[in-house]
This record gives C-alpha cells, structure tokens and sequence, in this order.
C-alpha cells in the first residue's frame, strides 16, 4: 500500500497530459470529440460500476468524486487520442493497438493498482472487463466514423 495514494492519482490524471503538445492541434481536431464523448460515457459508467459493485476505487482525488476520475481523465482521454491518431482508418491496427492496451491495464497495471491499495474488482473478473473494455473500443471506433460520415455531408463555409 502506498503512502501516498492522492500523490499517485494525480501523477495517473497529470502524466498523461504531458504528451498531448506532441498529438499536434489537426490530431486534436480531428479526435478530440471521440475522445471527449468515450470519457464522458465511461464517467457515466463509472456510477453504474459504482452501484453494481464491478470494481471498487478506495481512495479519490476529490471528495465526492469517482475513483476513476484520473484514469478517465488523464490516460484514457490522452490514450484515446495516440490511438486514434496512428490507428484510426485502418480497422485491424486498431483493434490490435486496443487489445494490446487493454491488456496491459486489465493486468499488470490494475494489479498495481490493487497493490497500491486503490482499487480491486469486486464483481466482474478481469475477463469480463476486458470484453466491457473491447466493446468500447468499437463504439469510439463506431462513434468517429459517424462523426466523419456525417462532417462530410455538411458543407463547411
């Protein structure tokens, strides 16, 4: 357990953000909505979470917020732009960029977190999640190509 957990959420929620000067503004543009739109919906599915007992967060950055806050905020919001970045039009690098990130939070980096006292799964396994998480992996995907399909058909003046 680390003995200072708030320090360590706040480097998860900060760290993140240090890399987006170099996403370039056209990146941030382009997927900035996508990613916006998957953090808001992954913050609404964090009281769901919360009420269903899926996961448990122990410890948060601010008083009456959730546990996932610097997670959404922080490496899911930068994350979701890198990928769509180098990924996004080319369906099976993707998916495959998805997987391997996934992987590496459902396993070794929620297990650090476990290990940090801050958060465990309660409810759903880790299998479970990675399918909660593959699946939205696909509505980002789904929600960019709607946003593109419909930015087409509207004439910019």
């Amino acid at each position: 357990m680390t003995k200072h957990p708030r320090l360590l959420l706040w480097l998860i929620l900060l760290v993140p953000w240090l890399s987006a000067p170099f996403l370039g503004k056209e990146t941030i543009k382009r997927y900035g909505l996508t990613s916006l739109f998957i953090s808001v919906f992954i913050s609404l599915e964090s009281i769901l979470a919360k009420k269903r007992k899926w996961w448990w967060f122990y410890e948060k950055l601010f008083p009456g917020a959730y546990g996932e806050m610097p997670l959404v905020w922080g490496q899911f919001f930068i994350g979701t732009l890198w990928i769509m970045k180098f990924s996004y039009g080319k369906i099976f690098r993707f998916l495959l960029t998805n997987l391997v990130t996934d992987l590496f939070f459902i396993y070794p980096f929620s297990a650090f977190l476990k290990r940090q006292g801050l958060f465990s799964y309660v409810r759903l396994n880790q299998i479970q999640v990675y399918g909660v998480f593959f699946l939205k992996s696909i509505l980002i995907y789904l929600f960019q190509m709607v946003r593109e399909a419909i930015g087409k058909k509207v004439p910019i003046e």
